[in-house]
């Protein structure tokens, strides 16, 4: 987790020597979360790299991993945003305890499942547990971030739902740390997106 860590913002460092500041999202652990040593490498592995804006840093709790003592996990994500640090709770829907997750872990951010957005085109049951996500979001003042969007239509549909923040194929497809700044530079929304 730390390797993870710690090579994730020394990219992150050479994009902004580069000029081009990008928010960054990485995985972290529920163990990693319960570390009293986490806090720590985090700030100082922050200060590492003075050209990074911690507020552009994400990290995103697995929602599908039991935490074993949710208030060391709260506690831990409140120094952390004292750094600046933001948080997603990833897989949203998909794990333990989706509604006490959200109304205990300071977290900015919902990440809909991607399972849920693959079918939602096709599948009501899905559709509406996407819906429902967007509405807790919005009811408790998150953010939402659609996981899975492989197609323009997929973004559309999420767009007409009140959700405009995606990933997935249909955006781009993982690269080269390298090509990560001509993609930026060249890329444009779909025109169906737009309307």
């Amino acid at each position: 987790g730390e390797w993870a860590l710690s090579t994730a913002l020394a990219q992150a460092a050479a994009w902004a020597a580069q000029g081009l500041h990008v928010p960054l999202s990485v995985n972290v652990s529920a163990i990693q979360m319960q570390d009293a040593h986490f806090v720590p490498f985090l700030k100082a592995t922050l200060a590492r790299y003075p050209l990074l804006h911690a507020q552009s840093l994400e990290l995103e709790i697995l929602e599908t991993t039991a935490l074993e003592d949710i208030n060391k996990v709260s506690q831990t994500m409140l120094a952390c945003k004292l750094l600046g640090v933001r948080f997603a709770l990833d897989d949203f829907g998909t794990g333990y305890s989706s509604l006490t997750y959200l109304k205990r872990l300071p977290a900015e951010v919902l990440k809909i499942d991607r399972s849920f957005v693959h079918n939602m085109l096709s599948d009501f049951e899905d559709l509406a547990i996407v819906q429902g996500v967007i509405g807790l979001a919005t009811t408790f003042k998150r953010e939402v971030i659609a996981e899975g969007v492989e197609t323009q239509a997929h973004g559309a549909q999420l767009l007409a739902l009140g959700c405009a923040v995606a990933q997935g194929y249909g955006i781009a497809h993982p690269m080269p740390a390298t090509e990560l700044p001509d993609w930026i530079a060249r890329w444009h929304q779909s025109p169906q997106w737009l309307a």
